[in-house]
């Protein structure tokens, strides 16, 4: 079952425009979250994002976020799902051919919850084999990595190369040779016990994960770096790993063929994965079926 605008309905019946300027110019907004036995994890701080992403690119979302979040748990209840992955979609709505967004009168609303594997659990256990790519990350003054856009096809040029190359995952550099972030990931390398990730300006999503990361690691004694990275950063890290809400937090093994430290998912990396863990089953709104 699907929300859209209004109506739950079956999939097969769930329509959007072909004249929705979401689909004819990628004009919208979008949020992955997670739901773990009963829980929407950080429910609050997906729908603030959401909600100013929207405020970035002036679009009306025409419900309160208190509405948005019922919504996304009576998805979840009519697909009897108590885990899931919840996508929320605002786009413009739906206009005319022209590129002006004042012919949309009024936003597009729609939620999908299914379930979601993105790596195998093998990666997690012995780590993920990354390459730096070609495709460069939008510069952030062309299209800020703040907006959580449906225009996501820098992403997916990216995993197209990835593709090719046979690896798990592909890290993007900015137009200044800095590592942005990855096709689908934000990335963090540790180095003598502190953390380090690029900043938003580099390329970034402010991920949720990724937020939630640097918090715990402060709280365990560690330190967290915001700062511009080198490819040569990531070469000699001791360890590396990347959090998003499909992928948690994952570890990563070898970058361009070459060991991260010692090759296998370091100690540091090990520990924020249970500190997550944990945090998934207390942050968020509850609910039951």
């Amino acid at each position: 079952m699907i929300y859209l605008d209004g109506q739950y309905l079956p999939e097969d019946q769930a329509k959007v425009s072909v004249f929705d300027h979401g689909l004819l110019y990628g004009d919208g907004v979008f949020e992955g979250i997670r739901s773990y036995d009963g829980l929407v994890f950080c429910m609050d701080e997906h729908l603030d994002r959401l909600y100013n992403s929207a405020d970035f690119i002036e679009l009306k979302i025409p419900i309160s976020k208190s509405e948005f979040s019922d919504v996304i748990v009576e998805v979840l209840k009519r697909n009897s799902l108590i885990s899931g992955y919840i996508r929320p979609v605002v786009t413009r709505g739906v206009g005319d051919l022209g590129l002006n967004p004042t012919a949309c009168p009024k936003a597009t609303i729609f939620v999908i919850a299914d379930t979601l594997t993105l790596y195998p659990k093998k990666c997690y256990e012995n780590g993920l084999e990354v390459a730096i790519i070609d495709t460069v990350r939008n510069h952030h003054k062309a299209i800020s990595p703040r907006i959580k856009s449906l225009n996501y096809l820098n992403n997916i040029l990216g995993r197209l190369e990835v593709n090719r190359l046979g690896v798990g995952e592909g890290i993007m550099l900015n137009s200044d040779g800095n590592i942005g972030e990855a096709t689908a990931d934000n990335l963090f390398l540790v180095k003598d016990r502190c953390v380090f990730t690029p900043e938003i300006d580099h390329g970034a999503l402010p991920g949720i994960t990724r937020g939630s990361v640097m918090e715990l690691a402060k709280k365990d004694g560690l330190t967290v770096v915001e700062k511009a990275l080198k490819p040569e950063d990531l070469y000699s890290a001791d360890e590396c790993f990347l959090t998003g809400t499909g992928a948690e937090v994952i570890p990563v093994r070898v970058a361009d063929g070459k060991p991260i430290g010692t090759g296998k998912p370091g100690k540091i990396t090990l520990r924020l994965i249970e500190l997550f863990k944990e945090l998934t089953t207390q942050r968020g709104r509850r609910y039951t079926l």
